[in-house]
């Protein structure tokens, strides 16, 4: 896929992007190349499969659930800034928190934001589990998006802290959901979350099936959750 087919596809989908976005899109290309030399970010460093596997499958979300209607949105374990710097590019008018472990990565994050002239983004060091009882972040969200971070019930207890009562969490997964979303009934409801729909779709040019699953928050998170930094992953909700 090149930038016009990227541009195309996502027309076909409602999302048109300007030439100022499509730079944006390119120079981000341009960093995660360039950083990638010097730190591990991504095993995926050719162009055209940028631009599918992480470039178009981080907005996917917004082809099921409409980004204009929130404003604050957290990406947990957000890595080299996938979802959160493609959705920031779409929809400029987001506040983008983006919470990951590694420090490494939040300094790749603020250069980028800062190349790319992105304001609103808020690259965090720090655990899930610890952020998620902080008072600054804890049910603050409209909405928390998560890709390829862990097991669906692992993640829930991860994200769900983070979205306010009446928001949302969107979790990015690969192929065969099913299993996943059985084992993370109980987790989902726990947290005070409820499956809203799970979409199910072929990623362009047979990249592979992709599953989106639209939690709402219909309830307070209870105190204890998140559990201590590792517990969620050793002892999952089950």
């Amino acid at each position: 896929m090149n930038k016009e087919q990227f541009a195309e596809a996502l027309a076909a989908k409602g999302i048109v992007l300007s030439a100022r976005q499509l730079e944006q899109f390119d120079g981000y290309y341009r960093l995660l190349v360039e950083w990638n030399e010097k730190m591990n970010l991504t095993a995926i460093t050719e162009e055209g499969q940028v631009y599918v596997k992480h470039f178009y499958d981080s907005i996917t979300p917004a082809f099921y659930f409409s980004f204009d209607q929130v404003e604050s949105v957290a990406d947990i374990g957000g890595g080299a800034g996938f979802p959160s710097i493609p959705l920031k590019i779409c929809f400029p008018h987001l506040n983008m928190t983006i919470i990951d472990s590694l420090n490494k990565r939040m300094t790749f994050l603020n250069h980028v934001a800062a190349e790319l002239g992105l304001d609103g983004v808020y690259p965090v060091h720090g655990r899930a589990e610890e952020r998620g009882q902080e008072a600054a972040y804890r049910e603050s969200f409209d909405l928390v998006v998560a890709r390829a971070v862990a097991r669906l019930n692992v993640l829930a207890e991860y994200c769900l802290p983070f979205a306010r009562v009446g928001g949302h969490f969107i979790a990015l997964k690969g192929a065969d959901i099913s299993p996943e979303l059985n084992e993370a009934k109980k987790a989902i409801k726990t947290l005070g979350g409820k499956t809203k729909k799970v979409e199910t779709f072929q990623l362009v040019e047979e990249a592979g099936e992709r599953n989106i699953v639209i939690i709402e928050k219909v309830d307070a998170t209870p105190k204890g959750y998140p559990r201590k930094p590792g517990t969620p992953a050793k002892k999952p909700l089950l």
